[in-house]
């Protein structure tokens, strides 16, 4: 694969061993992930399934919903209905996100030991790794040639490559690509631990939440503790884009003050204005996340949440306009199949640009407000309840803006204002193999 765009930079907290990341060149082979102690034989998957437990490990993926648990479901169904399956999925639709991808081609053993671990724990006997990245599918195809059926427990594991998209990530929308219909989400319930693939009880996990699982068989859910707070513990992958700087993936322990990545990222606090939290879903915070650390309980205490991990700095970008982007973007990706979300992300998408540029009026600001409120929760996916996320937040946090957008007299876009089809967007490109 040949690219002329520069790999993304990656770092680690300093004073905490990498967990996910690594610093050898290239793609990680089976030989080095073996001498890294990856492809341990497994003898008891109750005793591995209560340290999962244990180590309050959460989905990466956004929802941050406790994997012990959605282990547990899937593996009670499947005694029931006569089988399971598990999903490792990284189709990472977040522009904003970089992390899946990273570890799909750099660290693809990592996360097929993990994949390999979840499905002798729910006793499944298939599992798929999900993806829209080239690059990714190539290094999990290479990685899988390395393999024999003895190192993954006799389960068979198979690649499936979809379309990129926003919604094709989502986990119903998954399961319906691998049975061979579009990557697009449907109504639930079932669930996915329910009724997923080929009509069996199927996880779908992040690839990063199930890159930790070969760590918790190695130490144990105490190692795990080690970092992060007692309520969000272990370390999580953040991908942090604006501020006119390239983007670079951290690993960081749970419960960093944000001041503190800021200093290891090299942006001064006095220039931020803001960040979009959690990629795109979780909406705008002002500078009030000058003050907050990074973990799961102060989030939500803001009204926000860590999501995937990305993090984008606005600092010369009016948030006005970054919003307005933001929206046109979940209008342009909603998957075409419910009218709320369909019409819903339409009508937001045209007051954010109208606000953008001058052009709205007091009620349409009262229209976005009701719509952020009563669209909430309608939809076969989240995608809507994200568009209804940016709008409350922007008029939440930033009315100041929003008042001189209104006014007529934002001079931050008086010149031009920001304009962006998919605002700070992540790229990673992988060397030549």
């Amino acid at each position: 694969m040949n690219t002329t765009e520069a790999a993304v930079k990656t770092a680690a907290w300093p004073g905490c061993p990498p967990r996910l990341l690594r610093e050898g060149p290239g793609p990680e082979d089976l030989a080095e992930y073996r001498e890294q102690g990856g492809y341990l034989a497994l003898t008891d998957t109750e005793k591995l399934l209560k340290e999962v437990e244990s180590a309050g490990l959460v989905g990466r993926g956004g929802a941050a919903f406790p994997l012990g648990v959605k282990l547990r479901a899937v593996r009670d169904n499947g005694r029931v209905a006569g089988g399971s399956v598990v999903v490792a999925n990284g189709e990472e639709g977040e522009p904003a996100s970089i992390k899946d991808r990273w570890l799909l081609r750099n660290r693809p053993h990592l996360v097929l030991d993990g994949l390999r671990l979840a499905a002798a724990i729910v006793a499944a006997d298939r599992a798929y790794v999900y993806v829209s990245d080239p690059d990714a599918a190539h290094r999990v195809e290479a990685a899988l040639n390395e393999l024999d059926s003895d190192t993954l427990g006799g389960v068979g594991i198979e690649l499936r490559s979809v379309q990129p998209g926003y919604v094709a990530g989502e986990e119903t929308a998954a399961v319906r690509a691998i049975n061979g219909g579009p990557a697009k989400p449907t109504d639930k319930p079932p669930r996915p631990f329910e009724v997923g693939v080929n009509g069996r009880p199927t996880l779908v996990s992040n690839v990063e939440t199930l890159a930790n699982v070969p760590y918790l068989q190695r130490h144990g859910a105490a190692a795990f503790r080690a970092q992060g707070t007692v309520t969000s513990p272990g370390t999580f992958l953040a991908t942090i884009t604006g501020a006119n700087r390239s983007p670079v993936l951290y690993e960081l322990p749970h419960g960093l003050r944000f001041t503190e990545l800021l200093a290891l990222h090299g942006v001064s606090a006095e220039q931020v204005r803001g960040v979009l939290m959690g990629g795109y879903f979780a909406g705008l915070l002002n500078r009030v996340v000058l003050d907050v650390s990074l973990d799961h309980e102060t989030m939500r205490g803001l009204g926000s949440g860590l999501g995937c991990g990305a993090i984008s700095l606005i600092t010369d970008d009016c948030p006005v306009a970054v919003a307005a982007s933001v929206l046109a973007y979940f209008d342009r990706e909603n998957a075409g199949q419910c009218g709320s979300c369909f019409n819903g992300t339409a009508a937001m998408a045209a007051v954010g640009g109208a606000l953008r540029d001058f052009a709205a009026t007091s009620d349409d600001l009262a229209r976005l407000r009701r719509w952020s409120v009563v669209l909430r929760g309608r939809g076969a996916c989240a995608t809507l309840d994200a568009a209804t996320n940016v709008a409350a937040t922007l008029l939440d946090q930033f009315p100041d803006e929003v008042a001189r957008h209104l006014e007529g007299t934002c001079q931050d876009c008086a010149g031009g204002a920001f304009r962006a089809e998919r605002p700070y967007q992540a790229t990673e490109a992988v060397s030549d193999s």
